[in-house]
């Protein structure tokens, strides 16, 4: 038997070979283009060459664990252009196989690898991304509502989405559609999950999530779907391999932070400018997590961490949140962030500006109630628990700035001012505010320089803004209306310097305010709801031809313009419901649930980001939408999907996208578009509790063996 198998792998090995030497005969094969710091060969199986697999050369030989992962060709050729001087370990990963084993390789090498096909389907489905696994997860009849607080099945499925369980992390992955063995005393699944969602300092996120729905009943069928896959369950739907363009894009990965810490968003340049920074250092958003956020210099393959400091020592802290002991990490708290640093951005000299806690969030006197602040006599504000700060990198200093409105992401205007408007997040006090840059980097006066406004409809139609009713209040035809929206993810458009953004919630809105001479007076307020069946915005980004994108709950990215609206944009009637017309939803790419019969998909995309300059490639203005449940982004790009998918390690799951032009003139190899994984958990992905957030570099040449 013994000699028989080691005659048959002999056998195979040598067609396999004779495969390879045949592909690499023909012309522009990956060997006659390799250099001496390239890696490239044809990868076959028992079925012949293999098309659309992935190629990963990975190294702990740097600073920092560094990989760069290629697709095959046609043939089943691979070129990993410029790896670092290392050693490398190369394998094959791929839809309908399993991993090859490991092989130890040099740059300058031509390798041949052989693919292991898959002895099972089950063997193949532990490589596919979450959403295959998720959507096998029952969800109640439209018959079945109202059920709890929850009235109908689309609210429902916009809760165990992007409002509620997605938000932070992905479902479907090893680490959720698995039990862990700590929890196997209780009586049933379902008691098991009412406590593993009490597991750590997310706790109070978890639990009030869950409290939004019907409690009982989610907790059953999120048993019910671990007990299924536990039972030997597979997705009834499967992925399908990279195809044309996707087949050219190259990935470069760098470890950074630690194995307790994680990521919301990275910054690496300038959106206005996308070639400032050119080759620098990257910066993390590490929110709850730690005050000490990384930096990466993907020049010298090095990350290191900063520490954001605190104005005042009794700021609040993430370790103080109450938790139930992990089945990953123990009783002890993991997170120990006063700062909170959610979102950062850069400005045209490459400081860091971010979002984050400074202070306790009770507000100073001028911003509250009987406060002189211009702004506090219209809308007073009396807490406000994320600011601002700035980090400028060529003097390594800190600026810290206390805000009256609560911060949560923040973007540039191209206006003289520089004007750096924040948002307020999830749920918030009914205003926005902004930071008058010019004035504040001239005075220093943070108080004076800042100011915020109450959204206002300007539902009397006289084209300014007046006296207004209240939010529970009905529409009065002589007066404004203001409404209580929050802006979370936040915008300017470049066009008329209008100020957009999402507010969530069920079915949820796209904002747009225009600022006027004086915002904290003159804003007025448009909303816009998504027409059925898209609902449940998130992030959203605006191009710079004044069209909205929005990644919605509903499984949809929804294109939102303007232009197209028929009817008058204020009024009475200018609430929400008056341009479905201005609305195209394009359903996102993956499956939906089986017991979802409304048009979407079971991707629950946390943000789109426009692509301005063209900096990844794909053209100017094509939105790329994060496929959180997908392991991957998704551009749209003349309304035909292309997908950019992360295949290793699994789970990777972003927020921000970042594009940066490093050189306008060096072709593909010049631009590329840069994330981080941004889940919380990052002990559910692929490697476990010694896993690390990892930095992302996409970048998209001409053909799969460019170099």
């Amino acid at each position: 038997m013994k000699t028989g198998s080691y005659l048959g792998a002999v056998v195979i090995g040598g067609l396999l070979l004779s495969a390879g030497q045949q592909a690499a005969a023909q012309g522009g094969d990956s060997m006659d283009r390799m250099g001496a710091n390239d890696l490239g060969g044809v990868v076959g199986s028992a079925n012949g060459p293999e098309a659309g697999v992935w190629v990963i050369a990975e190294t702990g030989d740097l600073p920092t664990k560094f990989t760069k992962i290629v697709v095959t060709d046609e043939r089943g050729r691979y070129l990993i252009p410029e790896l670092p001087k290392a050693n490398y370990s190369v394998w094959v990963r791929g839809y309908g196989l399993v991993d090859s084993p490991k092989v130890r390789a040099a740059p300058g090498k031509v390798l041949d690898l052989t693919a292991v096909l898959a002895p099972s389907a089950a063997a193949a489905a532990e490589y596919y991304p979450p959403i295959y696994w998720y959507s096998m997860l029952k969800v109640p009849a439209k018959s079945d509502f109202p059920a709890g607080p929850v009235k109908t099945q689309p609210e429902w499925v916009n809760q165990i989405k992007t409002s509620g369980c997605m938000s932070c992390h992905a479902l479907g992955t090893k680490g959720t559609r698995t039990m862990p063995k700590d929890f196997a005393q209780f009586k049933s699944s379902a008691e098991a999950w009412g406590r593993r969602i009490a597991s750590g300092q997310a706790m109070t996120q978890m639990t009030t999530a869950l409290g939004r729905l019907d409690p009982q009943r989610a907790l059953a069928l999120w048993g019910d779907w671990t007990d299924r896959i536990a039972a030997g369950e597979l997705p009834f739907d499967k992925p399908s391999r990279p195809q044309g363009v996707e087949r050219n894009i190259v990935l470069s990965l760098w470890e950074w932070s630690t194995p307790t810490g994680y990521m919301h968003d990275l910054i690496s340049t300038d959106r206005r400018k996308p070639t400032v920074n050119a080759k620098g250092k990257l910066y993390g958003a590490t929110e709850e997590s730690t005050d000490y956020f990384p930096v990466l210099d993907p020049n010298t393959h090095t990350a290191g961490q900063i520490k954001h400091p605190v104005r005042d020592p009794k700021t609040p802290s993430s370790k103080t949140a109450p938790m139930a002991p992990s089945p990953y990490w123990g009783p002890e708290p993991i997170w120990d962030s006063q700062t909170s640093i959610h979102n950062q951005m850069m400005d045209e000299k490459g400081r860091v500006w971010a979002t984050a806690r400074v202070r306790p969030p009770a507000n100073p006197d001028y911003c509250r109630k009987g406060g002189d602040h211009p702004s506090a006599k219209v809308f007073p504000l009396e807490s406000a628990n994320r600011h601002l700060s700035m980090y400028d990198p060529a003097s390594g200093k800190f600026t810290l700035i206390s805000t009256c409105f609560p911060t949560h992401h923040l973007i540039f205007a191209e206006d003289a001012n520089g004007t750096l408007w924040a948002s307020n997040g999830v749920t918030g006090p009914g205003a926005f505010g902004w930071l008058n840059r010019k004035m504040f980097e001239e005075t220093g006066d943070e108080v004076r320089s800042q100011g915020w406004t109450p959204f206002i409809l300007d539902t009397n139609g006289n084209g300014r803004r007046d006296e207004w009713v209240e939010p529970n209040q009905p529409v009065d035809p002589t007066k404004d209306k203001r409404v209580q929206v929050s802006l979370y993810s936040i915008n300017v458009n470049p066009i008329d310097g209008s100020v957009w953004g999402t507010s969530m919630g069920f079915p949820g809105h796209v904002v747009r305010v225009a600022p006027g001479p004086d915002p904290t007076h003159t804003a007025i307020t448009e909303i816009y709801e998504p027409p059925f069946p898209g609902y449940g915005p998130r992030g959203g980004d605006i191009g710079r031809d004044g069209v909205f994108w929005a990644s919605l709950a509903s499984g949809h990215l929804g294109k939102f313009d303007r232009s197209k609206c028929k009817g008058p944009l204020n009024g009475p009637n200018a609430t929400g419901k008056h341009c479905p017309e201005g609305w195209t939803l394009y359903r996102f790419p993956g499956p939906q649930f089986r017991d979802v019969q409304d048009d979407g998909s079971v991707e629950a995309s946390y943000y789109t980001w426009v692509d301005w300059f063209d900096a990844f490639g794909l053209g100017k203005n094509v939105p790329i939408a994060s496929g959180n449940m997908s392991d991957a982004y998704f551009a749209l790009v003349d309304g035909k999907w292309v997908t950019l998918r992360v295949p290793y390690p699994m789970g990777f799951y972003a927020k921000w996208s970042e594009g940066r032009i490093d050189d306008p003139n060096g072709g593909w190899k010049g631009r590329s578009l840069w994330a981080t994984y941004s889940t919380r958990t990052v002990f559910h992905n692929e490697g476990g509790k010694e896993n690390r957030p990892r930095v992302v570099k996409f970048q998209l040449r001409p053909d799969p063996l460019a170099r």
